[in-house]
């Protein structure tokens, strides 16, 4: 969508006339049944062009978005890989260098996220960093991006966790059974999509908290009859253990648990008045990096010894049988509430997977879109739903589990390293795509008035970014290299991803140079394009604020709500987002 046409932000209501078109047939009548119709067909199912795909529907409201920022995507990586591998962070570095990684981690998470959502927030597509490295960077980057994170799916972690609840079902059937109702939900509406996240998030925002609260009381004593091991687990030279190459090994942990963070901004290609809502949602990150992440593995590491059995229950060849979550629940004397928590974690597990199918199809929308994958996975149907995409996530999943024929603990490891290192390789794209897209906008001449959202303290967040991306990437091959005795298949692991990452690359230069005869290493500062699908033209930023100032001002009046409960609460919020 373009600025000539419907503005992107404009709500569902505001644009149903526009964008409700039935979707054109694959055939015209002249073509049918004859040779160049075919070659017309696959022509056109095969190379991109826009026109005549349909579009996705601006339904999810500031709320859906901020409940997605918060809780959206804490899943199978806060509930499992913080603490039920064989080698998760606790066990292997200690409690002490567990909780410096994930802060570490956290302070990155934190800079790639504020620095997207800049860019988000103004030009709000479903592609986000796939659309953006395009444009501002290259289009090999942009391919290598999209296609790389369509690649992390952590699906299988379904079946994981739900093997300590009954392990007399097998992985696959699980995979049956949490898939096909998500699939299902995806199909009818993208606020389907919105409101059962919403719902879903709000459990586990309340479970985290529950267990934080559960965990600290019982630490200190707080739980009659069950003695608190305190500060234990800290002293007697436990806090740290293997030096800095175990230290470095826990940042693929505490990549696959933030995994996801970047969910809110490929939401912002379907958000109602994403200018509005994509900044309230990524300052809630700050609070979801301390709660979820930070203070979890706290408690984790207060109340499990890194030597305790429950950690270093799954070999490298079985299936992870139990979270830490659960076993802190059972030594603070909630035995009973076991399986009421375990159902909270098939909560958490459907919302993952509800997370994966939609980051998946959106992002492969983008990538047929722009030229990147075969037109027809870009089309919508007339809710606005690119089922094509659907579908093809749906297949890949189920041959996810496949997989699991080799167990589902050594698929779990396997996934956990491609994941951590894509991660970490796509937030440091996304440092470099910031300071390029704050580089394109100098050198066009425009104002960060026109921004809805200026990330404080820039260039130090993408920056840092590039820094601590950097930083990180050496350290765990340092890690790999130094761990005793040696193994080939540590660097393997650690650096799997990192393959991935140069094959995509190469690849689409190759094809570039070889198919399409074109060397396009960079683009120009001043050919960046800043317009298309912008939530307003330059110069029209300081207006539209404005005007829905204005507006809010005139309803508050109306209502005569300017003194009341209401009124004030929505004033807080609007400072603490």
């Amino acid at each position: 969508m373009t600025l000539s046409s419907a503005p992107s932000w404009a709500s569902e209501t505001e644009k149903l006339d526009i964008e409700s078109k039935a979707e054109p047939s694959l055939f015209t009548a002249s073509e049918q049944g004859s040779n160049t119709g075919r070659k017309a067909f696959w022509k056109r199912m095969l190379v991109s062009d826009v026109d005549g795909l349909g579009e996705t529907k601006r339904a999810m409201g500031s709320r859906h978005l901020m409940m997605i920022a918060i809780g959206g995507t804490i899943g199978t990586g806060i509930f499992l890989s913080a603490g039920a591998a064989n080698e998760q962070a606790v066990a292997l570095a200690g409690p002490a260098s567990a909780l410096l990684s994930y802060f570490v981690v956290g302070l990155f998470c934190y800079a790639v996220v504020i620095a997207l959502g800049e860019m988000a927030s103004y030009i709000p597509v479903s592609g986000t960093f796939a659309v953006f490295g395009t444009r501002f960077v290259s289009p090999a980057l942009g391919f290598t991006l999209g296609w790389n994170y369509w690649l992390q799916c952590e699906i299988t972690a379904a079946a994981v966790i739900l093997q300590f609840w009954d392990s007399r079902i097998q992985p696959w059937q699980w995979a049956l059974i949490i898939i096909v109702p998500v699939f299902v939900l995806q199909l009818i509406h993208v606020r389907v999509y919105g409101e059962t996240e919403y719902w879903f998030a709000m459990i586990k925002v309340f479970m985290i908290i529950v267990f934080i609260i559960v965990g600290l009381v019982y630490d200190w004593g707080g739980v009659h009859g069950h003695p608190g091991p305190g500060l234990s687990n800290f002293h007697d030279g436990q806090a740290f253990l293997g030096g800095f190459p175990a230290f470095a090994q826990t940042f693929v942990y505490a990549f696959y648990s933030y995994g996801g963070v970047e969910l809110v901004t490929l939401a912002a290609g379907e958000a109602d008045r994403p200018h509005r809502a994509v900044p309230r949602a990524v300052r809630a990150t700050f609070l979801r990096i301390v709660l979820f992440y930070v203070l979890t593995i706290l408690v984790i590491g207060l109340c499990i010894n890194w030597a305790d059995p429950t950690l270093l229950s799954a070999a490298d060849d079985s299936d992870v049988v139990a979270s830490p979550v659960t076993v802190v629940f059972v030594r603070a004397g909630f035995g009973a509430a076991a399986h009421v928590v375990n159902a909270v974690l098939l909560t958490a597990v459907l919302s993952a997977t509800n997370s994966c199918f939609y980051a998946s199809s959106r992002m492969m929308l983008s990538l047929a879109r722009m030229g990147h994958a075969p037109k027809f996975l870009g089309r919508v149907n007339s809710r606005g739903v690119p089922v094509y995409a659907l579908f093809l996530a749906l297949a890949v999943s189920c041959l996810t589990f496949l997989t699991t024929i080799w167990g589902s603990g050594v698929v779990f490891t396997w996934l956990l390293n491609v994941t951590g290192i894509s991660a970490l390789l796509v937030w440091t794209s996304i440092g470099a795509i910031s300071l390029r897209f704050r580089a394109a906008w100098r050198a066009q001449k425009r104002s960060t008035a026109d921004l809805p959202f200026v990330q404080p303290l820039f260039p130090l967040l993408p920056a840092g970014a590039l820094v601590l991306g950097t930083v990180m990437f050496v350290a765990q091959g340092y890690a790999a290299v130094a761990e005793q005795p040696f193994n080939p298949k540590n660097v393997v692991a650690t650096y799997i991803g990192v393959a991935l990452y140069i094959l995509l690359y190469s690849g689409y230069t190759i094809y570039e140079r070889v198919i399409t005869k074109t060397r396009t290493y960079f683009v120009p500062l001043d050919a960046v394009d800043l317009d298309t699908d912008a939530v307003w033209a330059p110069g029209e930023g300081e207006q539209v604020r404005a005007r829905e100032r204005e507006e809010r001002e005139a309803a508050e009046r109306e209502t005569g709500a300017k003194h009341g409960l209401r009124y004030w609460l929505a004033r807080a919020g609007e400072h603490v987002y």
